[in-house]
């Protein structure tokens, strides 16, 4: 079986922005966002700067330090939007639903959205 370039790259990318997130390294996560990101973490949503984004994640990570995480479902638009959602089980015993929309922008993949909710 052959995998075709994009694949094997949408295929990293997975993995890598997973391992971001199961490191609970906030400044690993924001290696993904552009400018600007659509951050919703728990019942708080807004658009933040990158510099924003990454301190609110921090001190959700500081809070919740993952245990694990895993992908459980993703795929792709025929416009090359990238999609995923995992389940991040964190070591004070509390399940998380992460969801993220990433599009790929001269070769660099950002994401455009990306939700942390109670399960």
């Amino acid at each position: 079986m052959f995998l075709s370039l994009n694949s094997v790259k949408a295929l990293d990318i997975y993995e890598d922005f997973g391992n971001a997130i199961r490191s609970g390294d906030a400044k690993q996560v924001a290696v993904y966002f552009g400018n600007t990101i659509d951050l919703t973490l728990l019942n708080q949503e807004d658009i933040y700067s990158k510099a924003q984004a990454e301190q609110i994640l921090r001190d959700f990570f500081s809070k919740n330090s993952p245990k694990s995480f895993s992908i459980v479902h993703k795929g792709s638009s025929q416009e090359g939007t990238l999609y995923g959602i995992g389940t991040l089980n964190s070591s004070n015993a509390k399940t998380y639903r992460v969801s993220f929309y990433m599009k790929s922008v001269s070769g660099k993949n950002f994401l455009l959205e990306l939700r942390i909710e109670s399960e």
